[in-house]
């Protein structure tokens, strides 16, 4: 995974709502991610942009139901329920895959 920054100009809204950038990524993390994320309780809303095309940069989102809940928090979150769904996948196309092989 690239870099990660916060985009400028949230300072205001306080530690519930952010725009997080990731470099060198997109469509493929960001909604995988979305995916994960929008579901929580605690989120109000989750979503990413790519802002141009030419630029190797995802925009990412996060507005917590609850003030106190901070977004930094449900993105690590987030990014960490992805990763076990990846290992999970993984370890069944993995088993599968030696199922296959064996029987052939």
């Amino acid at each position: 995974m690239g870099a990660l920054a916060e985009l400028a100009g949230d300072e205001n809204n306080g530690e519930s709502s952010r725009t997080f950038v990731f470099e060198n990524e997109n469509h493929t993390l960001g909604n995988s991610l979305k995916f994960i994320i929008s579901r929580y309780p605690d989120v109000k809303f989750c979503g990413y942009t790519i802002p141009h095309p030419a630029e190797n940069k995802m925009h990412f989102r996060i507005q917590a139901t609850n003030k106190n809940t901070r977004a930094i928090d449900i993105l690590k979150r987030g990014l960490e329920d992805l990763e076990k769904v990846c290992d999970h996948t993984i370890e069944v196309f993995e088993k599968e895959m030696n199922q296959f092989s064996s029987n052939t």
